[in-house]
């Protein structure tokens, strides 16, 4: 081990580099084994087993019984691989598995998550993670709880950020439960119990620094992972080897073959698949403009107010090196959501360019139904096909998919080589266990700190504190693995009422929290509490069948809690006292970004 001598810190970047190596040396291999005949099921096995095998390795070289390790890595993280760890966190299932369906079933309306989940690092990094960091809190809710002061708030802040943040874990569980579903040819009902346990190697031992330093190593999978299909599938196409820039013209000859088959609705619909009848771009139907702003805006609010998100800038040594950590969290994001618009048009294009030998629209219809890969995925009722109309002849809307698998199929419907097939699985099992990890371990942490600790029973030791934490994340996973296996509703739409839901409740006391001094404790409670409530009831409303209010469905219910919770905050502190001098100098403290941070580190 001449190689690495000294502290894994001060080694960070040699381990990573290694890992990567490795990691495209097992991608060789498996190209060359698939070379000699290893099936392509097998590949799919080998590539799953392998990265939740190296993840399960850093959790267990990660366990800590330290509570400051537990929390908040020791706050040692450097800003370049804090970056990293938070892109992982942040892009779930949903950016990998869904995010290119949603645009590929949905075409321009989609665009708004990438808008909103992009842009609300701008916020993040302008109104919330430098600041954060100064204060030295734990979690959320410490933060909460510790500026306005009271046990009230803190519990309303636990509250929006359990409801939130589990909305969101069962998305990720329905994503790794479809990735373990094809790869290894098991009932999606069982698959989300798999990931479930891959999840839990990874975070149960050592917390915060187990997660961290797993999410780099998921974030190098993911985005290899990502890449190396829209790289190939574009070259072959021939629209150079960095389409980000050239597949204007690929969507211009996709809505041209769009108009040549007809975009007419199914005659039939088949429940749980959608079928490509929306054009690819441009706003359709009424309050489209309206609709896309509204989207976008509750995206980016809930990115700066989702507790897993900003407690990962909690990990880092100084307020400067947290705002630098958003700087290198944006970039590292914007690989993958820069290139998802060109990895749903280009492989729209591999199913509707005549010329292409992929193309299956308009194709005999038992030709189609007799490829492998339409076979494989119909197996497990994520693709159908229906010669409604009986001309023998497979129409545009005769083609009915699951828009969660569209990047997982993307390999296949292109005819790439199974080792591909195999990488994309891997990858989007990094980027669901990721971020399921954070969210599980926001969850566990702000009961385990601030319900138990801090409310319940605050003369609890280390070991007991710790002890809880990971009964916690036990229980709130498998709760979380059970509500997925139902399949309530699709990922992408779980994430966005997560978001929508911690907008509601979180981001207006968060952000005034920081930049209103006047701001006091009725104030963050009326706002927390209405503004939870009144976006919860609009969802109920909206999901039951009730009239959206100017097209404000149940997607965008966030910009409802979110007025509510701003004018009852605001009319609520007006009409109370101020805080006192004491807590109105901690929050001036709080904006200057140099100096010690106001909590103590054992707080």
């Amino acid at each position: 081990m001449a190689l690495i001598q000294g502290r894994f810190i001060d080694n960070i970047g040699r381990v990573y580099a290694i890992y990567t190596g490795g990691f495209l040396a097992f991608i060789l291999l498996m190209a060359v084994l698939e070379q000699l005949g290893v099936g392509a099921d097998t590949i799919g096995i080998l590539f799953v087993a392998f990265t939740i095998a190296i993840y399960a390795l850093i959790g267990w070289l990660s366990r800590t019984m330290e509570v400051d390790a537990y929390y908040v890595a020791g706050r040692q993280v450097p800003a370049v691989y804090n970056g990293m760890a938070t892109a992982a966190d942040w892009m779930s299932g949903a950016s990998f598995v869904a995010l290119a369906g949603g645009v590929y079933f949905g075409g321009y309306g989609y665009m708004a998550f990438i808008v909103g989940w992009t842009g609300g690092y701008v916020l993040v990094n302008s109104l919330m993670a430098p600041y954060l960091r100064k204060f030295g809190c734990y979690t959320v809710p410490d933060f909460i709880g510790t500026r306005y002061g009271g046990n009230l708030a803190r519990l309303c802040a636990v509250i929006v950020l359990v409801v939130a943040s589990f909305t969101y874990v069962t998305a990720q569980i329905n994503a790794t439960g479809t990735i373990a579903a094809r790869a290894l040819h098991i009932p999606f009902s069982y698959g989300v119990w798999f990931g479930l346990l891959g999840i839990l190697l990874c975070s149960m031992l050592g917390g915060m620094r187990a997660v961290t330093w797993t999410q780099v190593a998921q974030y190098i999978v993911l985005i290899i992972a990502y890449l190396v299909p829209v790289i190939w599938m574009s070259n072959a196409q021939g629209f150079g080897i960095i389409p980000h820039f050239t597949y204007g013209e690929a969507a211009a000859n996709m809505a041209n073959f769009e108009a040549q088959y007809g975009l007419n609705p199914p005659a039939e619909a088949i429940p749980g698949l959608s079928v490509l009848t929306t054009p690819h771009t441009g706003p359709v139907g009424d309050y489209a403009e309206w609709k896309f702003i509204t989207l976008a805006l509750c995206m980016m609010c809930g990115t700066a107010s989702l507790p897993h998100i900003l407690m990962r800038y909690f990990t880092t040594p100084t307020v400067r090196s947290a705002r630098k950590s958003v700087a290198w969290s944006l970039l590292f994001i914007f690989l993958l959501y820069f290139t998802a618009p060109a990895l749903a048009t280009l492989t729209k294009l591999q199913l509707l360019d005549p010329n292409l030998p992929t193309a299956i629209i308009g194709k005999p219809f038992e030709e189609v139904a007799s490829l492998a890969w339409i076979q494989n995925w119909s197996s497990v009722g994520f693709l159908a096909i229906a010669d409604q109309n009986a001309d023998g002849i497979l129409q545009l809307n005769e083609f009915f998919m699951r828009p969660d698998i569209v990047v997982l199929a993307t390999p296949e419907i292109a005819g790439l080589p199974y080792v591909i097939s195999g990488l994309v699985a891997a990858g989007g099992m990094a980027a669901a266990m990721s971020t399921a990890d954070g969210l599980l371990l926001a969850i566990a942490n702000a009961l385990s700190h601030d319900l138990y600790y801090k409310i319940i029973d605050p003369k609890a030791d280390t070991a007991v504190r710790l002890i809880v934490a990971r009964i916690l994340l036990l229980g709130i996973g498998a709760l979380g693995a059970l509500i997925a296996s139902l399949q309530l509703t699709g990922i992408l739409g779980a994430v966005a009422w997560a978001f929508c839901f911690a907008c509601s409740g979180l981001f207006f006391p968060l952000a005034l929290g920081v930049w209103w001094k006047r701001a006091n404790r009725p104030g963050a409670i009326a706002g927390m509490a209405a503004g939870f409530t009144a976006g919860s009831l609009y969802l109920y409303y909206v999901y039951t069948g009730g009239t959206p209010w100017f097209g404000l469905d149940h997607l965008r219910f966030g910009i409802v809690g979110m007025a509510v919770s701003l004018v009852s905050m605001v009319v609520v502190t007006l009409l109370t006292p101020a805080p006192d001098e004491e807590i109105q100098r901690m929050v001036e403290e709080t904006r200057v970004p140099t100096g010690p941070a106001i909590l103590s580190d054992k707080h």
